[in-house]
This record gives structure tokens, C-alpha cells and sequence, in this order.
């Protein structure tokens, strides 16, 4: 059966979950989208930039990600080491129909799980254990994507928690866990879709989120 998850893993752009500096676009994309990006808010007053967006069969942009704070890196880690400070914030337009990428047939809407899931992995596409063998990591890497499958399908289960955070300064919630490698949150705006947010060594409690005014400025 195939999952709101699953469905939004078969975009382009969440293949692999791989969401690395180097794959950046550039901010063509961006301003391709028919809905509203979001980043942190004014109280956040560190370095943003942008990371990449994920396409539809048909090129429209159904997702993307816009980073804060420090760059993360996977290079070199170990357990002791200051892997950095940042937080993701991925915009996921709520699509209500959404063809497959051979265009015979209809995917599943996509929903807080799909952000839920997009963040997940984003996270652990940075998180990898750094004193992992390199050829053990697609296998580690194949292991954590189904798990974050299964945690997103399941927001009401008990891995999750709830947190309310300001949506354009008003009260939204949002479900909220937290892991060995970061935190992950999804939640819904009222401008029409769904955000999802990943961080390492800065505290999900204290965010806010709004609507970017002009994305041109992060290129």
C-alpha cells in the first residue's frame, strides 16, 4: 500500500533523501512555486540559505528547503565533535491530487506526514554516525528512511509530542520528536501548506515561522 510518505519520496528531489550543500539550485526554482515559502522568523537573525526544491512529474515545484544558521556537514564526524547549529524549514504545497511519475495514475495527497517524512530524512542526511564504515552507510541510510517512514505515517502514535509554535505570530501545533540525531516537527499553515522543520543544537521551543517576502534574497 503505498503511503502519503512513500508517495512524496518518489519526487525528484527527496530521492534518496539526499538534501547535501553541493545539490543546491539556484533560486529559479524557488520562484517557480505557486505557494509561499517559510522560514524563521524575525527573531532568527543568523545566516540563511537555500538548499533545493522537488518537482512534480509535470516540473511543477511541490516542495523545498531553506536553511538556517550554520551550513551542516557530514564530513569527518565523530560523537564528540560540534556537528554545528542549525534548523531546516521545508515548505510542502498541500496538494490534494498529485499524478505519478509516469502520468497513468494518481498519487496520494500530500499532508503533514509528507513534510513530517521530508524532514526526518532530511535530518538524517546530515546525521549519519561518523564512525560508521562508508560502505555500511547506504544500508544504515535504506534502514532510518523506513523508519522515518513509519514514524510519519503514525503522528498520532506515542513517538510524537505536541508543540505549539507561532505561524505568522499566530499559535499553530505541531507534532514534535525528538532523536539521537535532532529534532524533527509538521504542522499546517492557513496560506495552504504544510511545513516540517529539522534541526540540530538549537532548541525547537523557541522558533517562530513566517512566510519569506522575497526568497531572492537568500540566493
Amino acid at each position: 500500500m503505498e503511503t502519503t510518505s512513500q508517495a512524496v519520496a518518489q519526487t525528484p528531489a527527496a530521492e534518496d533523501g539526499q538534501q547535501v550543500p553541493s545539490a543546491r539550485r539556484t533560486v529559479d526554482g524557488y520562484l517557480e512555486a505557486p505557494f509561499p515559502w517559510y522560514g524563521l522568523d524575525e527573531a532568527f537573525t543568523g545566516p540563511r540559505w537555500l538548499m533545493q526544491v522537488g518537482t512534480a512529474a509535470d516540473g511543477a515545484v511541490e516542495h523545498g528547503s531553506i536553511g538556517h544558521g550554520d551550513e551542516p556537514s557530514v564530513r569527518h564526524e565523530t560523537a564528540g565533535e560540534d556537528r554545528g547549529k542549525f534548523a531546516v524549514v521545508v515548505t510542502v504545497a498541500a496538494n490534494p491530487v498529485r499524478r505519478s511519475a509516469d502520468g497513468t495514475g494518481l498519487l496520494e495527497a500530500t499532508s503533514v506526514s509528507s513534510a513530517a517524512w521530508l524532514a526526518g530524512v532530511g535530518l538524517l542526511s546530515f546525521t549519519w554516525p561518523g564512525q560508521m564504515d562508508h560502505s555500511l552507510r547506504d544500508d544504515w541510510l535504506d534502514q532510518q528512511t523506513e523508519t522515518a517512514w513509519v514514524l510519519a505515517d503514525d503522528l498520532a502514535g506515542a513517538d510524537w509530542s505536541t508543540l505549539s509554535l507561532p505561524v505568522d505570530g499566530v499559535p499553530t501545533p505541531f507534532h514534535y520528536r525528538e532523536s539521537e540525531f535532532g529534532w524533527v516537527l509538521a504542522g499546517s499553515t492557513e496560506q495552504g501548506v504544510h511545513l516540517g522543520a529539522y534541526g540540530r543544537g538549537m532548541s525547537a521551543y523557541g522558533l517562530g515561522f513566517c512566510v519569506v517576502k522575497d526568497v531572492a534574497e537568500y540566493a
